[in-house]
């Protein structure tokens, strides 16, 4: 769900929702994860259609139910859904290709390259500052994929597998930055809750269309935990929504790197996965990157406002 303004200044609280959305989207990538590799399109369905059931009853509990599918740009809708079904399948691709801490630290591209796609499609002005940091992170994220660019040149199926992961998880991230800029333009006439549920059934609705390409029978446990990544990525987005009407974004946003931590914890004891020197030096390089932007825009914002009001009207 795409953040608000928030209602009530309380800032510990909005923090620790969004530490507790953080560890249910982790929960989300770690079921998806040990579910095995299973066709994209088929994560996302489950992923997707189960997600509804938190986000439905949490627009009944406030009474935004009936309104909620209410759109006056349904275009723009589907347009924002088709391009997040594209970043959510290889995402998920990726995570059945690389170990957790891995996919999960390069997921952090995508603010990096929200800033570079905002410069170019929309024009808007980013300085030295700013476009310092996205190098400097884009640093980060060669160091933490060089073992496995090793790898590929060395050849052998495993280094393949994983170079592909890699390749995968940052177009992932290039189009999730595509969809945050369609989010933004959505945001100006559309309400969270709509944009959220449109994108939720569009997905879903998408994912059947992978169908013929061969979805793959599953056991008991494998279903159950398609499900539970659905729910939790469902609740992973309330709690996300609820964090940004308790504290400013500026203040919850930079706990979204928390994930590195539970991936690191999770990848050891669910998976067995020991994460790199490259892993950890790339991924504190990206942190940082990314925690500047942040503060650098939460300053430009500052400035913004300071400037309207003492600008006299026309």
């Amino acid at each position: 769900m795409t953040p608000g303004k928030p209602h009530v200044s309380n800032p510990l609280v909005g923090i620790g929702l969004k530490i507790a959305s953080v560890a249910f989207f982790v929960g989300m990538q770690s079921c998806i994860k040990a579910s095995g590799q299973l066709p994209a399109g088929q994560i996302v369905f489950f992923r997707s259609f189960f997600a509804i059931i938190p986000i439905v009853a949490y627009l009944a509990y406030r009474r935004e139910l009936r309104t909620a599918l209410h759109t006056a740009r349904p275009l723009g809708q589907i347009m924002r859904g088709l391009v997040g079904v594209s970043s959510m399948a290889l995402g998920f691709f990726a995570l059945t290709r690389l170990p957790l801490p891995e996919a999960v630290t390069l997921g952090y591209a995508q603010p990096l390259l929200v800033v570079v796609f905002s410069a170019v499609f929309l024009g808007e002005v980013i300085r030295v500052f700013r476009w310092t940091a996205v190098c400097v992170g884009l640093l980060g994220i060669a160091i933490i994929s060089w073992p496995t660019l090793t790898l590929f040149r060395s050849g052998g199926a495993v280094g393949d597998q994983e170079f592909i992961g890699v390749i995968a998880v940052l177009v992932s991230a290039s189009i999730s930055a595509v969809a945050v800029l369609l989010v933004r333009d959505l945001v100006r006439t559309e309400k969270a809750a709509t944009i959220v549920l449109w994108f939720s059934l569009t997905a879903s609705c998408m994912a059947l269309f992978s169908i013929p390409f061969g979805w793959q029978a599953m056991n008991t446990p494998q279903v159950l935990l398609l499900i539970l990544s659905g729910i939790f990525g469902g609740l992973g987005q309330i709690l996300m929504t609820t964090a940004y009407r308790h504290a400013e974004a500026s203040t919850v946003a930079p706990f979204e790197y928390t994930s590195m931590l539970l991936a690191i914890a999770i990848g050891y004891l669910a998976f067995g996965n020991i994460p790199t020197i490259y892993t950890l030096v790339g991924g504190s390089i990206v942190i940082a990157a990314g925690i500047f932007i942040v503060w650098r825009e939460q300053k430009l914002g500052i400035e913004r406002k300071a400037a309207i009001k003492i600008t006299p009207p026309e």
